[in-house]
């Protein structure tokens, strides 16, 4: 964690690597195998090239630092974080070139999806597409651009609710009551949704291209997105009929998802760089790009913590509550309500955190009538009157100057007064102005997050590490005893009916292990009778469902495709 913000190190955990199970390790060997095969076809050129560069292996789950070591070399790192962690930490941290890696591992109820992040689909969906520097290139672009974005209490609203019925679902303890209550709140929540953010635009975007993107152009095209590249079975829907296909424009932005059903379309982007464009179109109107009452509209409507910036570079971080217009449209007036900090090119003023404007911060804009504020003295009483109509009246204490023309003054005993409205009181403490006259950037959260502290949108919350019970333990090392198998290095065919008798005996229902044992019997020649009681009971489980129907005839698919 060197180098990482101290608001940052809250979300890295452990890797743990000796937390995986046997039947962990069998599930992501059945998913990269499966993988492996269906993308050589159908994947981006670099897919391939890049699990091999980022260390990735098909026999057992990756260590995150081995890829973070190999990452290195193209300019990136990994590091392991638990679950979803807040959209606005995801980016920060991809912005400083860090790719977070959720260091769970789905459970074999969802082999081939998972409603939660986890080392599948963030190690072998995003880690190898990493390694073309085009669309790295794009990715830290496009992180730059999203911890800029204005996120709004509903967004975070939403994402509180998605993360508690994912962890709920991806948890094998969880009821099914906890899970309807859950994903009855999420549906209540989404359905509150009045507007649809910058961020919510950016999230998007980010859906399109990072986790469901095409490449190419619409008849002929190849898989680049982590989404598609950790799923075979959406990656096999997406190159069907089934699926409409769209030429990548800012268009995306437009298009909202449904993170629980199939996408019904995907949009496919003549190359990398055509990604880096709609990204810069997207950010020209971004309210970090505009400014102006835009922004600080947008900032409103939020209600979240955003930083409004001036033409003096002074900013001020906090829930901007409203603004006041003079008789030429220019801002006169601003007002914030809770914690507030002031600071100076993204570094706090000493003296004016959150802390310290704790209740809130309001300042007047614009030039004086008849005076200039660099002219002003310590220790004199004044009357200051705005071309606005803004009056200030009291004793200058302090002024702090930040550079030639970003000035901050604070005045005692001061009342301020607007048209017949009072802005200001001398009971309120001391009264600190800032000067300045246009707001240039109106972005998403604190100037300097380190020295504001905690914000709600960077609450750390951790998956609830699963209790196992001793049947589970005692499949695991029914698991373990197969995996030891296939790294025999004397196979026998007493030895391999003695397993066969073993899993029969002591786990029927697991068709994955005896998928295995199909791939075993298959890559040794074992004999025809080994290969028919497997094969029996194997069509015997395949009368579950169709899912598991599916799974086994595709185990047994690549079996014979492998030997």
């Amino acid at each position: 964690m060197e180098n990482l913000p101290q608001h940052l190190q809250k979300y890295i955990v452990e890797q743990n690597y000796a937390k995986y199970t046997p039947i962990d390790h069998a599930v992501w060997r059945y998913v990269l195998r499966q993988l492996r095969s269906f993308l050589k076809v159908h994947a981006h050129e670099s897919y391939l090239d890049g699990l091999e560069k980022t260390g990735i292996e098909i026999e057992k789950i990756p260590s995150i630092a081995s890829i973070s070591e190999k990452l290195q070399k193209f300019g990136w790192r990994a590091l392991p974080v638990s679950g979803f962690i807040p959209p606005a930490a995801f980016m920060e941290l991809q912005s400083l070139n860090v790719l977070p890696i959720a260091s769970d591992m789905r459970s074999i109820d969802h082999l081939l999806y998972t409603p939660a992040p986890d080392i599948v689909h963030e190690a072998a969906g995003h880690a190898p597409i990493l390694v073309h520097p085009e669309y790295a290139e794009y990715l830290r672009q496009y992180a730059q651009v999203a911890k800029k974005a204005i996120l709004s209490k509903e967004d975070l609203d939403q994402y509180e609710a998605i993360r508690t019925l994912s962890d709920l679902k991806e948890n094998p303890n969880s009821t099914a009551e906890e899970i309807a209550d859950a994903e009855e709140n999420l549906s209540y929540v989404s359905s509150k949704m009045t507007s649809i953010s910058e961020a919510a635009e950016l999230s998007r975007m980010n859906w399109w291209t990072a986790e469901y993107g095409l490449i190419g152009d619409v008849n002929n095209y190849k898989i680049y997105g982590a989404g598609l590249l950790s799923s075979k079975g959406e990656s096999k829907l997406c190159i069907s009929d089934k699926v409409k296909k769209i030429p990548m424009s800012i268009k995306c932005v437009q298009q909202g998802y449904d993170i629980t059903e199939p996408q019904p379309q995907l949009f496919v982007t003549k190359d990398f760089k055509t990604l880096v464009d709609v990204l810069k179109q997207m950010s020209e109107g971004m309210a970090y790009r505009q400014g102006g009452t835009k922004g600080l509209d947008k900032a409103i409507k939020a209600r979240s913590l955003n930083t409004v910036q001036l033409d003096t570079n002074i900013q001020i971080s906090g829930q901007l509550e409203k603004y006041v217009l003079d008789s030429s449209g220019h801002v006169s007036y601003l007002k914030f309500s809770g914690p507030t900090q002031l600071s100076f090119k993204d570094i706090q003023i000493p003296g004016h955190g959150k802390d310290y404007h704790k209740d809130g911060y309001s300042t007047p804009l614009g030039d004086l009538i008849g005076q200039d504020f660099k002219d002003l003295k310590v220790g004199k009483n004044y009357f200051l009157k705005y071309t606005s109509g803004v009056q200030v009246d009291g004793t200058l204490e302090k002024i702090t100057k930040l550079d030639k023309t970003s000035i901050l003054l604070t005045f005692s005993k001061a009342t301020s007064i607007l048209k017949g409205e009072i802005l200001f009181k001398p009971d309120w403490g001391n009264y600190d102005i800032v000067v300045g006259k246009k707001i240039i950037s109106v972005f998403g959260g604190p100037a300097d997050r380190v020295a504001y502290g905690e914000t709600v949108d960077f609450i750390a919350a951790k998956v609830v590490a699963p209790v196992y019970t001793d049947a589970q333990k005692k499949l695991f090392k029914i698991y373990q005893d197969v995996r030891d198998y296939r790294g025999s290095k004397r196979p026998s065919q007493i030895g391999f009916d003695n397993l066969i008798k073993k899993v029969i005996s002591e786990a029927a229902d697991q068709w994955l292990l005896f998928v295995e044992l199909f791939e075993l019997a298959t890559a040794h020649n074992f004999s025809e009778s080994s290969k028919d009681l497997i094969t029996q009971h194997l069509e015997t489980l395949r009368l579950r469902d169709q899912k598991t129907n599916d799974l086994i005839q595709d185990g047994i698919n690549l079996s014979h495709e492998t030997n």
